[in-house]
């Protein structure tokens, strides 16, 4: 009866999704795949609906692309290594260089794009572009980036020297939070170091990704560098088994990352896969008081606090608990809409299961004890956005850490707000916590800040900057629980991830190059 059940469960499923399908009408576009430069449409029986998040309208259906297509896209890949990894470094700085500027010039519909599918504000969704854009613009430094160490003579005749190579096919699984920025993580420093690429954006929302391949397209990319399939589960699972792919990037959930790197790198691969955060920024009472509480807002709420660098939790330090009153009518004024007007701060939530999971912590946390002193439940927006997944800036206070809304990474605008006495107990609290993404400090005192910046057991440290992600030169160096692996984002640990070392020890004898009188004789054969 067992086997019976499960060998109909693809069946139902199948008819399941035709039903979906007919449901939909004719008019909404599918999603191509892009393999060997060419955007093809899917053989597959199943697809996802992409929704605007501020209508709830289908946008667009992504294919769960079949096991044959992601055998051609991981081929297509392999076969354009062969020649890549042959290429100059030159020839792969021109096309980063060309690629950037393609993007720098799309930045606009990239944008549009982020916003329709993800829901952010315009403003933020160009941010998004900005920030990938500007690690392409790093990569355009790969002459540099890509040299080795010599020691000549290390002895008599003798050079010892490093060189970095590619190491083939890699592949990148990326979140809903960041449509352009992630991708571009990604495959433009791998590409830059003479590796092939197979990326699995989000199938929430592919719009950015599949708008980028068509700029890597106008820029002259071979055929086979960039290769993109869709899909969920499944799609995650070939790339972390197929053995072809030497290496996988992931940026998203704690539950996906510890399985894509359990996964991956039981077949050999290198992994590195940023998850989960939990981010505080401490409020000492000689900080700027203006200041802080406006980047205490912006980073609190921005994006719909759907960031991994997000500050969801602010430790008042002392007196400065007595600006609670104006953070929360700071926070009341942002103004909660769909993401295309010009005056919006805050869009919606990705899904409505989104906004149901974010409101049931929130609920969770108040019988837990924990004080509402801004509550975004019932927020109003414009009537054409009635059925949008919206939640308003929500502040909660008298948090402890036993509590839901602390315990759990939100992805919401929700601020929950813990009070300590010193900057001993908030360091201790801080470093308590199982993840180590990003933190903040915010003071006027150069004290307090080393004091802090030292003991802080976080990856990434603002000093009154409430988002200390680095620039594309330095690398995202989250800590602890908040990566799998060793190696970091962008910026050196890039090139060291993307590539492998080569050590060559060669020796060229000067005895060998003396001048001999040259032979007029007759030759023989002896």
């Amino acid at each position: 009866m067992l086997s019976r059940s499960l060998s109909a469960r693809p069946a139902m499923a199948a008819a399941a999704n035709k039903a979906f399908l007919s449901t939909v009408g004719a008019n909404v576009p599918k999603v191509p795949l892009y393999i060997n430069g060419q955007f093809v449409q899917s053989s597959t029986d199943k697809w996802i609906p992409v929704h605007n998040p501020a209508t709830g309208e289908i946008t667009s259906l992504v294919p769960e692309a079949t096991a044959e297509e992601h055998e051609a896209a991981i081929a297509s890949a392999a076969e354009a290594y062969k020649d890549w990894r042959n290429s100059t470094v030159l020839t792969r700085q021109r096309k980063m260089m060309d690629l950037q500027l393609l993007i720098r010039n799309d930045m606009d519909n990239i944008a549009e794009l982020i916003t329709k599918e993800q829901g952010k504000v315009l403003s933020d969704a160009r941010g998004d572009v900005l920030r990938g854009l500007q690690v392409v613009e790093h990569a355009c430094s790969i002459p540099s980036l890509m040299m080795g160490e010599t020691l000549t003579p290390v002895a008599t005749d003798m050079d010892l020297y490093s060189l970095r190579q590619p190491i083939g096919v890699c592949a990148g699984i990326t979140p809903f939070n960041f449509p352009a920025m992630i991708p571009l993580w990604m495959f433009p420093m791998a590409n830059a170091c003479g590796n092939t690429y197979v990326l699995k954006p989000s199938e929430r929302n592919p719009g950015a990704s599949m708008r980028i391949a068509e700029l890597t397209e106008q820029a002259g990319f071979t055929p086979g560098l960039l290769n993109i399939v869709h899909g969920a589960h499944d799609s995650v699972n070939m790339l972390c088994d197929h053995p072809d792919i030497r290496a996988v990037s992931f940026v998203g959930g704690d539950r996906a990352g510890r399985h894509i790197f359990a996964r991956a790198t039981a077949t050999g691969k290198r992994v590195q896969a940023n998850t989960a955060a939990k981010n505080h920024g401490v409020i000492m009472p000689d900080a700027n008081k203006n200041h802080t509480l406006s980047q205490l807002v912006g980073a609190a709420f921005g994006a719909a606090g759907q960031r991994c660098m997000a500050l969801s939790v602010a430790v008042f330090v002392g007196s400065s608990r007595e600006w609670l009153p104006e953070l929360v009518e700071m926070a009341s004024k942002l103004k909660v809409s769909g993401g295309m007007e010009a005056d919006a701060d805050i869009g919606p939530l990705i899904s409505a299961q989104a906004k149901q999971r974010a409101e049931g912590i929130i609920a969770d946390s108040i019988e837990q004890g924990a004080e509402i002193l801004l509550d975004g439940r019932q927020v109003t927006v414009p009537e054409k956005y009635a059925a949008g997944h919206f939640l308003g800036p929500t502040i909660m206070t008298n948090v402890s850490p036993a509590m839901s809304c602390y315990s759990e990474e939100i992805f919401a605008p929700v601020l929950s707000c813990v009070f300590v006495d010193t900057l001993d107990e908030a360091i201790a609290l801080i470093n308590s916590s199982p993840y180590g993404n990003g933190t903040a400090i915010f003071t006027n005192s150069g004290a307090a800040a080393r004091r802090f910046t030292n003991d802080i057991d976080v990856g990434q440290v603002g000093v009154n900057v409430p988002i200390p992600v680095p620039l594309p030169m330095f690398s995202f160096t989250g800590s602890r629980g908040s990566i799998r692996g060793d190696t970091h984002f962008y910026g050196k640990d890039a090139i060291r991830f993307f590539t492998q070392t080569k050590t060559v020890t060669s020796l060229w004898r000067s005895a060998d190059a003396e001048v001999s009188r040259a032979a007029v004789h007759m030759p023989t054969m002896k």
